[in-house]
């Protein structure tokens, strides 16, 4: 009997091998077709945004204007109105995807996303605050909204330490903290003159309108910067989605880990927050999107920054072209986002109701 099962081991280890194996190699290809696929409906959506406007440009202009030909027009257009809105778009979409997946998976909570627990709010309120009651404008709005983002974040973060939920008080303070911001951005707003609030309506609800060139390089820098940052730490990331103990056991410095994700996470956010204003749902929506793309067992880093471009560079195409009147890209990410906030507090409410 002890033969017969020494050698019936091999083989059904052989075979579970195999099997693991064989789960990998699909698990790569679906990643790797899943990344092909949003790269290509990048490329297709920033070809548009330069193409298509109140003057519609063929490829041939688009292209010899992105070589440094000068083409009447279109030099014009294309060059100094469209790029850095198109640019701005891709950068802001993989800032904000990055950071909303990155707390997403590091407090396992799809809750956990910058612009729902208030980081967003805090540089949307201070840019508010700058232009409306400081009157600055320009690079001092763009820094003080960094500032104050990141001093947000470090504020609900203090408060959420400590003990075993520190996800969940975390998303509850933030919130609260949110809720706050908002009303003191609503009693700025009373008190404004009315042709203020035009300047004002692109730090609520986020837009690429005014996209300038020189706004571009300190968000391009943050990216390359940040986002390297995440990616090297991306196996201790899905290290701490198993909860802190597994990740020590599996020899993670969790506080020193942890401590890296959320400056790199609440720095994307804020730099994309002080270019574009805070633009809704798109760190919410893009990590779960990837992860339904990829499926489980792979890191959604790449993925969700994919989809945080792709996101606002269609959401910006349908603001512009598909109503009578434009929208700010923020208005539109906020009516995908919202369905899906609601059906995802209600599916939490049922589980917690149910457990």
């Amino acid at each position: 009997m002890s033969q017969v099962t020494a050698t019936a081991l091999p083989a059904v280890t052989a075979a579970h091998f195999d099997r693991i194996r064989a789960g990998r190699r699909h698990r790569s290809r679906r990643r790797v077709v899943a990344i092909s696929v949003m790269s290509v409906i990048i490329a297709v959506l920033f070809g548009a945004m330069l193409m298509l406007g109140n003057t519609i440009y063929p490829v041939s202009d688009v292209l010899a204007v992105l070589t440094g030909q000068q083409v009447p027009g279109a030099s014009f257009t294309v060059g100094t109105l469209r790029l850095p809105r198109a640019l701005t778009a891709v950068l802001a979409g993989i800032a904000f995807g990055v950071a909303g997946s990155t707390f997403q998976t590091m407090l396992r909570n799809p809750l956990a996303s910058p612009d729902i627990i208030g980081i967003t709010s805090g540089a949307s309120a201070a840019a508010i605050f700058s232009l409306l009651v400081l009157h600055w404008s320009g690079a001092a709005t763009m820094a003080l909204a960094l500032a104050a983002g990141i001093v947000t974040a470090v504020v609900i973060y203090l408060a959420a330490r400590g003990g075993e939920s520190t996800g969940g008080r975390l998303i509850l303070i933030g919130i609260g903290v949110g809720a706050m911001l908002d009303a003191v951005v609503g009693f700025i707003l009373l008190r404004a003159a009315v042709w203020d609030l035009s300047v004002a309506a692109r730090w609520m609800t986020g837009s690429l309108n005014g996209s300038r060139m020189e706004d571009v390089p300190p968000l391009a820098i943050a990216v390359i910067v940040l986002v390297p940052v995440v990616l090297i730490l991306g196996r201790d990331l899905r290290a701490l989605e198993l909860g802190d103990a597994s990740a020590i056991a599996l020899g993670v410095r969790v506080d020193r880990t942890r401590v890296l994700l959320v400056v790199a996470a609440v720095a994307l956010a804020c730099f994309a927050t002080a270019t574009t204003g805070p633009i809704a749902f798109v760190a919410f929506l893009a990590g779960p999107i990837a992860a339904r793309m990829v499926g489980p067992g792979s890191s959604v880093i790449i993925p969700a920054a994919l989809t945080g471009a792709c996101l606002v560079l269609a959401a910006d195409l349908l603001g512009q072209f598909a109503f009578d009147t434009k929208f700010p890209v923020g208005v539109i990410t906020g009516i995908l986002g919202a369905p899906y906030l609601i059906y995802l507090l209600i599916r939490t409410s049922r589980r917690g109701g149910s457990s």
